[in-house]
């Protein structure tokens, strides 16, 4: 019984491991494609951009799930769940991250968006009657701190509030209840289809909001240069598809809350993107904040947690050898 015990244990523990590993690159991509972004939108306009590289994403995770063998048309009433997910997950969140964007400061930006897995965790004790250990909560405010040291260390530090900061806390709010939903409503269709079919619905409806705004659909052509259209392609293919796609499948396999508190590497990955492609300056204070946020993940995540029960498993191992 105990072996039988300690074998589910192990194997829970590598299933985790992966899980882990794969957000790992997910956060990887995702705080590259800051930097991606920050170059395509100074030529291309940012809510038809955004409407397009949801599109190319969608249809890509729909092809992959093909070959995975999983794909299938969703029923009337999974339709609903899917159109309903994917206002918070896809349209208001992507929509108001591109308006808001355009009307803040990078620093700003940061700030906001850091606070996600916070405002996951309060959403998961509060709508999933979630219950977190002392550990991770600490884990989760380390990691906030490590987001506003490392966003402060710029030039300018934190700015005066604007209409773009309310735009970026919707966005930050709109896919962190999100989350919430993908746990919560719990599709009868693996979250990896869900994924794919969210970006296509959502890229429809952002593009009508592009349009609305007069934007100019012409200038896409402009995509099929050898610079902006290879950095387009990292951003929907690696960034959007893959990742959204594998973040989805981790908070259905480890939870909203223990999922969101790796979105704080974002921040380390973005600042590091930055420094290597685009020549902005590491300080000390981007060190101090990469410590905290390292630690953060290190415990919000259940790392620290695992360790201490296999340890307290293994030791219980040996003294029934003796």
């Amino acid at each position: 019984m105990e072996e039988k015990r300690s074998f589910n244990s192990e194997k829970i523990g590598v299933t985790l491991k992966k899980i882990y590993g794969l957000l790992l690159m997910v956060m990887l991509f995702w705080g590259l494609n800051v930097s991606a972004l920050k170059v395509l939108v100074t030529h291309f306009d940012p809510i038809l951009l955004t409407a397009l590289r949801i599109f190319i994403a969608g249809i890509t995770v729909l092809i992959m799930t093909k070959m995975m063998g999983i794909f299938r048309l969703p029923t009337k009433r999974e339709l609903t769940t899917l159109a309903y997910i994917a206002i918070f997950n896809v349209i208001l969140h992507h929509t108001f991250l591109a308006l808001g964007v355009a009307n803040t400061t990078g620093v700003n930006t940061g700030i906001i968006l850091g606070a996600n897995p916070l405002v996951v965790l309060m959403l998961s004790i509060l709508l999933l009657k979630s219950a977190f250990t002392r550990l991770r909560i600490v884990g989760f405010v380390l990691g906030f701190i490590g987001i506003i040291v490392t966003s402060l260390a710029g030039v300018d530090g934190l700015s005066s509030l604007s209409i773009g900061d309310l735009m970026i806390f919707i966005s930050m709010l709109t896919q962190a209840y999100s989350f919430i939903l993908i746990s919560k409503l719990n599709p009868t269709f693996d979250p990896r289809l869900l994924t794919g079919y969210m970006l296509v619905l959502g890229s429809f409806a952002i593009f009508v909001v592009g349009l609305t705004f007069e934007s100019n659909v012409a200038q896409l052509i402009n995509l099929v240069s050898m610079k902006y259209g290879l950095i387009f392609l990292f951003s929907a293919l690696l960034c959007t598809a893959v990742g959204h796609m594998v973040y989805n499948f981790a908070i259905q396999k480890v939870g909203p809350a223990e999922t969101a508190i790796f979105v704080n590497l974002n921040t380390l990955f973005a600042v590091t993107g930055a420094m290597v492609f685009l020549g902005e300056p590491i300080v000390m204070n981007h060190i101090i904040g990469f410590v905290f946020i390292l630690i953060g993940v290190f415990f919000g995540s259940g790392a620290v947690e695992y360790m201490i029960r296999s340890r307290k498993i293994k030791m219980k191992q040996e003294s029934l050898k003796e």
